[in-house]
């Protein structure tokens, strides 16, 4: 079998990856958040988080039910988002009624919707331009807030193109099932560690330079791979696990930030950072599995081209990573 179709596949599938993260944010997981937190009987304080995407406002509204009277705020630019701070009175609960945003179906992102009555469970869910609105359950389901952070760390990671690249570098530089194993490990431990510290305000960095050192930290992987030595290992080959710890620490920065966009509700803090983590970790597993799956593809049809495919795709992802650190230098 002639290898050129193989090796013509196999790059023009890391073109199309590559020219796609190229084009697109390096984190993308940029949804509103709604809040809705009962003061006192029937008395709600509202919290309106719009996104600013691409240098405009999401332009929805909070819509509740028609026994329930909404006061307009002052809107408020916080970080990327506008935040709007309101109050509305409800002559009964909101069981049973409907809650959401008012235009988000013309929108291009996601929102987050909490809901949190007095002495009830925190009920928290998605909502998106399919599905603006949702009606409030009678009885809250307490799990609600883990499966919805859940889902938010699972698409982080996976439409996160820098954490992305990071993870695969890892898998084509290594590329050792057990030694891959214990160095994504240690780049779960750390940004763990970063990512709770952070959210839970024990220190804080700015994000400009976090997100430099991120895309710093995937032209250097990408350096290592084409690099590579048996003979002579370097530092990346003979102690992998130290060095992805160390940028994983970085990376749990990175984590935090994205967090922090899409709002942590004050109460359920534990349970949101927590579920948020497994997302991540299970979206890292998938990437593991991707990265293994075009290796053994490649050994099986293309083992002779197997040294030059993976430096290709060294180049590829290194340029882009390279792209990301310009660009957010200069921007």
């Amino acid at each position: 079998m002639s290898l050129r179709p193989i090796v013509t596949a196999c790059v023009a599938f890391c073109l199309a990856l590559l020219s796609f993260a190229h084009t697109a944010r390096a984190d993308v997981l940029q949804p509103g958040y709604l809040e809705l937190d009962e003061q006192t009987q029937g008395t709600w304080k509202v919290i309106w988080k719009a996104p600013i995407l691409g240098g405009i406002a999401i332009r929805a509204r909070p819509s509740l039910p028609e026994w329930c009277k909404l006061s307009r705020g002052e809107p408020r630019l916080q970080g990327a988002a506008l935040v709007e701070t309101m109050t509305a009175t409800c002559s009964k609960p909101l069981a049973g009624g409907k809650v959401g945003l008012k235009g988000l179906e013309r929108g291009y992102t996601d929102a987050l919707l909490r809901i949190a009555p007095l002495g009830e469970p925190v009920d928290a869910q998605r909502l998106t331009p399919d599905a603006p609105f949702i009606t409030v359950p009678v009885k809250p389901d307490r799990w609600q807030v883990a499966r919805t952070y859940l889902s938010l760390g699972i698409e982080h990671i996976l439409t996160g193109w820098d954490h992305f690249l990071f993870v695969l570098c890892l898998v084509l530089l290594i590329r050792r099932g057990w030694q891959v194993a214990k160095t994504v490990t240690a780049f779960t431990v750390a940004h763990s560690l970063t990512l709770a510290a952070t959210t839970l305000g024990l220190f804080t960095i700015p994000r400009r330079p976090v997100e430099i050192c991120i895309a710093l930290s995937i032209v250097f992987l990408a350096v290592e791979i084409v690099k590579e030595d048996p003979a002579h290992p370097r530092l990346t080959s003979r102690v992998p696990w130290l060095v992805a710890f160390s940028f994983g620490l970085l990376h749990g920065f990175g984590f935090a930030a994205a967090l922090a966009e899409i709002g942590v509700p004050q109460s359920d803090v534990p349970m949101a950072l927590f579920s948020f983590n497994v997302g991540v970790e299970i979206g890292q597993l998938a990437i593991v599995a991707l990265g293994f799956a075009i290796i053994a593809l490649v050994k099986r049809f293309a083992a002779s081209a197997e040294v030059r495919l993976r430096h290709i795709a060294a180049y590829l992802i290194g340029s882009t990573a390279a792209f990301w650190m310009i660009q957010r230098a200069v921007l």
